[in-house]
């Protein structure tokens, strides 16, 4: 048996500059028949949020700061980036690793919570950029992390001081609303998605000491004649708005780093709906590259290792 010799860390991809976002947007509906109008819509919206993504560069501190923990704990494995739909794309880091003279590679998805668009087609894809290169190394996709202890952790230490920012008089009965990408019901079903994001927010809820919290669903697209999940976090807020509620703090557990869906669809679009109800909108940061998921990710490695051996 080859041992483990890389770590490959498995992403979306986004654009990086403001050249890059419709050849990139292109690149994510390629085969969905989107109408070329929506396409100018959502770049509109990469404009609005400066141009490009930071999931790139996020990505990149993650796989940096993965590699020196590794490295600490005693298990020095090189740590690679591949993206599915921008540079580097997942063949060309399998290229750069067959170089490198990689053989046997922990693949680890960087999203929380599984179903068939944000987990099978990570895997599918690797296996199809894998066909594309000559002596590409294995990949062995380490297993799902929703309610990890230590993501637990650092989404709890991120919540936290949200939740503290709100008035002492108010703040046990703030709405906290965790939210995730809402995908097709028909989909949903089929996976242990709902179920996931459901645990690890009660998860967080509880060790943050909240005892009011709901789930609520963004980032719709697709045909508005397919049911998709719902509630639609804009929904939420309007209606808790209507209810009498003066703040609403919404932390995106389904979201590791920052990009588009968080900077557009919640900074701009949810809060903006919040300001016309005149409700103060509140949203916790996203994981990125809090210490103690990155504790998380390099004991995902290093579990995955230990059970090969």
């Amino acid at each position: 048996m080859i041992p483990f010799d890389s770590v490959l860390l498995i992403a979306f991809g986004g654009p990086t500059a403001s050249d890059e976002i419709r050849p990139f947007l292109e690149n994510v509906t390629r085969g969905r028949r989107i109408p070329p109008e929506r396409l100018e819509v959502v770049a509109h919206h990469y404009e609005l949020i400066g141009g490009r993504s930071p999931l790139n560069e996020i990505t990149f501190r993650q796989a940096s700061a993965l590699q020196e923990s590794l490295r600490v704990a005693g298990t020095p494995l090189p740590v690679y980036v591949g993206m599915r739909n921008w540079t580097p794309y997942l063949h060309e880091t399998l290229e750069r690793m067959q170089a490198d003279g990689r053989r046997h590679a922990v693949g680890v998805i960087l999203s929380a919570q599984q179903n068939e668009a944000g987990w099978d087609r990570y895997v599918a894809d690797v296996a199809a950029a894998r066909e594309r290169v000559a002596g590409a190394p294995a990949v062995d996709i380490a297993g799902e992390w929703h309610a990890h202890p230590q993501f637990v952790e650092a989404m709890a230490d991120i919540v936290a001081p949200t939740l503290g920012g709100i008035p002492a008089a108010r703040r046990n009965e703030v709405p906290l609303v965790f939210t995730a990408h809402s995908i097709p019901t028909v989909m949903a079903s089929s996976s242990p998605y709902v179920d996931q994001l459901t645990e690890g927010c009660r998860l967080v809820a509880e060790r943050v000491g909240h005892a009011r919290w709901s789930l609520a669903y963004q980032s719709r697209s697709g045909s508005p004649r397919d049911p998709w999940l719902e509630p639609d976090i804009c929904d939420v807020v309007r209606d808790l708005a209507r209810a009498g509620e003066r703040e609403v703090v919404v932390a995106p557990i389904g979201f590791i780093c920052d990009h588009a869906e968080v900077l557009y669809d919640l900074d701009i679009e949810a809060r903006q709906v919040a300001e016309s109800e005149g409700m103060t909108f509140v949203r916790a940061p996203t994981v990125n590259d809090h210490p103690a998921f990155i504790r998380m990710l390099a004991d995902v490695v290093r579990q995955h290792v230990a059970a090969d051996t």
